[in-house]
């Protein structure tokens, strides 16, 4: 009976394994959410308008 464990235990594992790795190659779904790409876009823009060589109020230059 020990024996038999020894050889179900790999066995079940080898299938658990084999089955995630089904479900990991599977295909991602569309993300179409409009508001999220807008709210996306928003943030993008928002980024490329900030100053970048500007120093802050309070930061003294060279530092």
């Amino acid at each position: 009976m020990g024996a038999l464990a020894w050889l179900i235990i790999p066995g079940v594992a080898g299938v658990a394994a084999g089955l995630w790795a089904l479900w990991a190659q599977r295909t991602p779904k569309a993300a179409g959410d409009p508001a999220s790409l807008a709210e996306h876009q928003r943030f993008m823009a928002a980024m490329e308008r900030t100053t970048a060589g500007a120093a802050a109020p309070n930061e003294r230059p060279g530092r």
